[in-house]
């Protein structure tokens, strides 16, 4: 895979805030790696998927808010614009933050997999590279294509990604360490696949 830093941008991190800026409210637009990408929509069951995992974290963090549509800024210099599934940080973390808030204070950021093309490169691989290069503690990955839950720890500024990953299939109890200390019980989550 080519590394994020070596490519050539697509437009300019400002062209790109005007253009996602002028999208209509249907559209999700990100910045990965200088290249632009539109986010699917979430269906029924990803956003089952992430209203389940907003009842775990208020159930065991109540202190915590799982924040749905926050756009961070990521990767090296915050040259990337991401727009996790959820983000997890402290009660009114991202108040008065605009649309692209620095992810500082962000504890866990997550996506659940779409079923469409760009799945692979985007959540498996320019996600992790951009979320752990950015510093944010944990990237958890709700995997619909494989049954899984990827927990990606230990955050390597330098290079992006992480160095710490454990994989557990649904229906395991999935523990996000610390600083979230939340154990997931996955069982429900066959439910929600195709």
């Amino acid at each position: 895979m080519t590394d994020m830093a070596e490519r050539v941008s697509e437009m300019s991190v400002a062209e790109f805030e005007t253009l996602a800026s002028a999208a209509p409210e249907t559209v999700t637009l990100e910045f990965l790696g200088g290249r632009l990408g539109v986010k699917r929509a979430p269906d029924g069951d990803r956003s089952t998927v992430v209203a389940w995992l907003a009842r775990r974290c208020m159930q065991s963090r109540p202190e915590l808010d799982l924040y749905q549509g926050t756009g961070l800024r990521v990767e090296a210099h915050q040259e990337g614009r991401a727009k996790p599934d959820a983000v997890l940080a402290p009660e009114a973390h991202f108040a008065g933050c605009g649309e692209w808030a620095d992810p500082a204070g962000a504890l866990l950021v997550v996506e659940v997999t779409s079923y469409d093309a760009d799945t692979d490169r985007r959540s498996r691989h320019e996600k992790p590279a951009a979320y752990g290069q950015s510093g944010i503690p944990l990237y958890l990955l709700i995997d619909r294509d494989s049954c899984t839950l990827t927990v990606h720890s230990s955050p390597d500024r330098a290079v992006g990604g992480y160095r710490a990953i454990h994989t557990a299939k649904f229906g395991e109890k999935v523990l996000l360490p610390d600083p979230v200390g939340i154990e997931l019980d996955t069982e429900i989550l066959k439910n929600y696949v195709r």
